[in-house]
């Protein structure tokens, strides 16, 4: 074994001598296009933009097929430029669609700008290459592995502590005139296209200011020194490569299995709204709040970090706090803030993963051992059961994604939270120690009464009906309770998580590595 990993950390010297990040020099410039009034989006919401001065147009995207059609739509009805920044995209069905919709756009003479995380999009480097081939496609990675393939894990042994820094912004923005941001990376799980693992999670659509700051955003990113063109870490193809990707989408989408899934996209309700530009958009103020692109390579001072954005954009609550967040590490201060809350008299109301439905149980071990601090001031806990029963939702509500009705499992993914009845938060950052001082994150803060209504209304109603709360009873004891129907089932340890992963659990927890999760 020790032989091994001199052997391993050999290769990793050796490979990481042959060479490092390529030059930026020469890199090309480019900003968001601003002169796009007269594109069909632009004209399509113009009488309400220009009745709202100053203010956004918001749609909730809570319907993760909802969210697949928006993003499909943008790309098709663009005319002139597509901004795109995710953090993962997958090759899948819906990862495929999207690639060959924006190489059909790029045919039609629209500038797409892809950026996206090196970390999210392994394998993917034939594909990427293929797009960045069209004269109208820039594809460009944040943060990139030097060494590809294969040899791919052996560059955080080399480069750890800039590759432990990702880039978790996403944005999907057509013609700088609307823009759909969020929790949701591109991957059938994030859009209902899968009987597997269902991730429930929120977007929204957006047009009016929040648009031009999305866009303010991107560019910033784009030019980075943490953003390089692929061109200059994998081989360049030939433009013709570019037919390959949309070939690749017209094969997935005739796949029968897909077949239901691409009709049911094509009869919704919602995609007909989009057509017919009939979207019900609630207007309110809103405020992007993002990180300095800088902190992708540690370099960003406290001041232009997301945490104190939020802190200034959301204020110091007074009455109510209704937490959303699927990866829920608070660590020492942010659990004091909560408590300190709590003490107060402000309700604080926190839903975050079960054991049995998180896809990454250690970021688990970086909860749990804060729990008992925040259930003996007074927070409530929920931790979202991996099947959530029928009758805990309506085809319409506000659901937030929360399970799918009893047909497949889910996993929270969303990040939102409502504060004193008025201000909503939507956007990718976590509760979490890698939100705050690693990850690269962006979100909106949207003042509307309204929005956070509903949000403090699923945890009235739904959220108790889909999920675990839990209690401590006594000091050390903690118990989860189930509502199934009229029933309550109490529980006395991490219900639908075998002993062995509690053991595991229980051993993370106590290990120094609360600052990586």
């Amino acid at each position: 074994m020790i032989r091994a990993w001199i052997a391993l950390c050999l290769v990793a010297a050796f490979m990481a001598g042959c060479g490092g990040l390529p030059s930026q020099e020469g890199r090309e410039a480019s900003r968001a296009l601003v002169d796009t009034d007269g594109t069909p989006l632009g004209q399509a919401w113009a009488p309400d933009v220009a009745s709202h001065p100053g203010l956004s147009g918001i749609y909730s995207l809570e319907d993760a097929r909802d969210a697949f059609a928006a993003r499909m739509h943008l790309a098709r009805a663009a005319e002139r430029s597509l901004d795109v920044q995710y953090y993962i995209w997958k090759d899948d069905l819906s990862g495929k669609q999207l690639f060959g919709e924006l190489a059909h756009a790029a045919d039609r003479g629209v500038r797409v700008r892809l950026l996206l995380d090196d970390n999210g999009v392994s394998g993917l480097d034939a594909t990427l290459a293929a797009l960045d081939a069209h004269p109208n496609i820039e594809v460009r990675l944040f943060n990139p592995f030097v060494m590809r393939s294969k040899w791919r894990l052996l560059n955080f042994l080399t480069d750890f502590d800039r590759l432990n820094r990702r880039m978790h912004n996403k944005s999907f923005t057509a013609d700088n005139q609307v823009t759909v941001l969020g929790g949701r990376n591109v991957g059938d799980e994030y859009f209902g296209a899968t009987d597997g693992v269902v991730f429930a999670d929120l977007d929204v659509m957006a047009i009016g200011a929040a648009v031009k700051d999305v866009s303010k955003q991107f560019d910033q990113y784009w030019a980075s020194a943490s953003s390089y063109p692929i061109d200059r870490l994998v081989p360049r193809v030939g433009p013709e490569q570019t037919q390959l990707v949309e070939t690749a989408a017209a094969v997935v989408e005739r796949d029968p299995a897909a077949a239901a899934y691409v009709e049911a996209i094509r009869k919704s309700d919602f995609k007909r709204e989009l057509i017919e530009h009939r979207v019900p958009f609630e207007w309110a103020p809103t405020r992007l709040v993002t990180d300095d692109a800088a902190k992708g390579l540690g370099l960003a001072e406290t001041n232009e970090l997301i945490a104190a954005h939020l802190k200034d954009a959301i204020g110091d609550p007074v009455e109510d706090v209704a937490l959303v967040s699927p990866y829920f590490v608070p660590g020492e201060e942010g659990t004091e803030l909560l408590v300190q809350l709590a003490r107060r008299g402000v309700r604080v109301r926190i839903l975050t993963n079960s054991l049995e439905a998180t896809d990454v149980p250690p970021v688990h071990a970086g909860y749990v051992k804060r729990r008992e601090p925040l259930l003996a001031a007074g927070v409530r806990l929920f931790e979202l059961r991996s099947t959530v029963p029928h009758g805990a939702h309506h085809e319409r509500d506000y659901r937030l994604g929360l399970g799918s009705g009893g047909s497949s499992a889910s996993s929270l993914h969303a990040k939102t939270f409502a504060v004193d009845h008025a201000r909503v938060f939507v956007g990718s950052f976590n509760f979490d120690q890698r939100s705050i001082h690693l990850n690269t994150e962006m979100g909106l803060v949207i003042e509307s009464p309204a929005m956070a209504r509903r949000i403090e209304g699923v945890f009235d109603t739904r959220i108790p009906m889909a999920s675990y709360e839990v209690h401590m009873p006594a000091p050390g004891k903690l118990t989860w309770t189930e509502r199934d129907g009229t029933r309550t089932i109490t529980y006395t340890s991490e219900p639908g998580a075998s002993p062995l992963m509690r053991a595991a659990i229980g051993v993370l927890s106590v290990l120094p590595i609360e600052w990586l999760l």
